[in-house]
């Protein structure tokens, strides 16, 4: 699974790669910080961008500490409390967006990130910097520039991880992040579009040569089983056994969204992309139902060159509003998020929109306006349908087609409210 995982991403041939499964993105963090904490003298310190774009767990499960009330392998645990023998690691959050919602301009997140970074490294304590790419709401923060020139200042000093846990990235751009030795954790649930709970970090050899000698503390068992990880790592030896064959399963889900949407060219995957990206965006622009979110431009530079499909957003996130027209507020968009997952023929309304039972990205946290909490619902493209697109005559405009009946039912949903 290691093996075709890698052979999969376009990093096969990068020599002493290693991979370490986990159940999920979240747990990928504990891990990270753990290793990355270990052998320091101070405590470690790690920056992150604020949990609504990445992760309610997330600063949790870096600081050490659960993340639920279960863990992976089915321990019941105590939410918040700290996992026995873990590292005590301060975390800082960064947020990426305003109170109200707008994106903070690119060079101050990046401004702040670095201060930080630079104020716990002039003090000689260990740093873990979190790079999201992309974020829920198709961000990246902080800057691959940022990132980058951080690693140069503190080469010995700054380890870089790598969230691309939403898995929408090209191969040169998952490429070069680990060419430059930072480490990137994936899931093959978001834009693969495979079970949930399933989760990869993927350790360049610069790393993986100190890291894989890091001890783990046995409570540590509790999310993660030594097969998960590779041959020879120190961490695993105060692992179970216990053979996760969930966890196997659902990898093999997402092995084989990997391998199917592979098999598409990338100009056909742009191509697709491109207009899916066109399409939505002008309803959402001209539509009074919605407020679409603004999302800056992805941009990887210097990273990477321009020109690859992943850097066309999947993830487009809006604001609804009733027939008032007022925008509704985090319950009632939590409702419509529910029930656009259902038949609501009940309601009255269209039949076939009624009717429809659509899936869009989990309404995520946006800040205030005119003082009211608001929360945005993700139309996101997907591997599994940039494979429908290029499989089928008309494949794309009846994906497209498709996407705007789910937008019809979010407005008509909204519209009741």
């Amino acid at each position: 699974m290691r093996a075709e995982l890698a052979d999969l991403c376009g990093v096969a041939d990068l020599p002493d790669l290693e991979i370490v499964f986990a159940a999920s993105g979240t747990d990928l963090h504990l891990l990270a910080a753990q290793l990355a904490a270990g052998g320091v003298s101070s405590p470690l310190f790690a920056v992150m961008v604020e949990s609504a774009e990445t992760g309610s767990g997330v600063l949790a499960a870096l600081s050490g500490r659960h993340f639920s009330t279960r863990a992976a392998l089915g321990e019941s645990v105590t939410d918040g409390e700290r996992v026995n023998g873990t590292a005590a690691i301060e975390v800082a959050a960064v947020s990426s967006r305003g109170a109200d919602g707008v994106p903070r301009p690119a060079p101050l997140v990046d401004a702040e990130v670095e201060a930080r970074v630079i104020d716990a490294a002039e003090t000689g304590r260990q740093v873990l910097l979190t790079l999201v790419d992309v974020s829920k709401t198709g961000m990246i923060a902080p800057s691959p520039k940022c990132a980058l020139a951080i690693r140069r200042r503190f080469p010995e000093t700054v380890d870089v991880l790598v969230d691309a846990c939403q898995f929408r990235l090209s191969r040169a751009s998952l490429r070069a992040y680990l060419e430059h030795g930072f480490m990137v954790a994936l899931t093959g649930s978001k834009f693969l579009t495979g079970p949930t709970f399933s989760g990869a970090l993927l350790v360049p050899r610069t790393l993986a040569r100190r890291l894989k000698r890091q001890a783990l503390p046995p409570a540590l068992g509790a999310y993660s089983a030594r097969a998960e990880w590779p041959t020879g790592w120190t961490a695993a030896r105060s692992l179970p056994s216990t053979a996760n064959y969930g966890l196997l399963l659902r990898w093999e889900a997402a092995l084989d969204e990997l391998r199917a949407f592979r098999s598409i060219p990338d100009h056909e995957v742009a191509a697709f992309l491109s207009d899916f990206a066109q399409a939505i965006r002008a309803r959402l622009a001209t539509d009074p139902a919605f407020e679409a979110l603004s999302t800056p431009v992805l941009d990887r530079r210097p990273l990477v060159d321009a020109g690859s499909w992943d850097e066309i957003p999947t993830i487009f996130p809006f604001l609804l509003r009733s027939a008032g027209p007022r925008l509704l507020q985090r319950e009632e968009t939590a409702q419509v998020y529910s029930a656009l997952a259902q038949d609501k023929s009940d309601l009255g309304g269209s039949p076939a929109i009624a009717a429809l039972r659509g899936r869009v990205g989990q309404p995520v946290s946006c800040g205030h306006r005119d003082g009211v909490p608001v929360s945005a619902l993700r139309l996101c493209a997907s591997a599994r349908l940039v494979v429908e697109a290029a499989s089928a005559r008309p494949g794309t405009a009846a994906v497209i087609a498709r996407a705007m009946a789910v937008l019809d039912k979010a407005a008509w949903l909204g519209a009741l409210l």
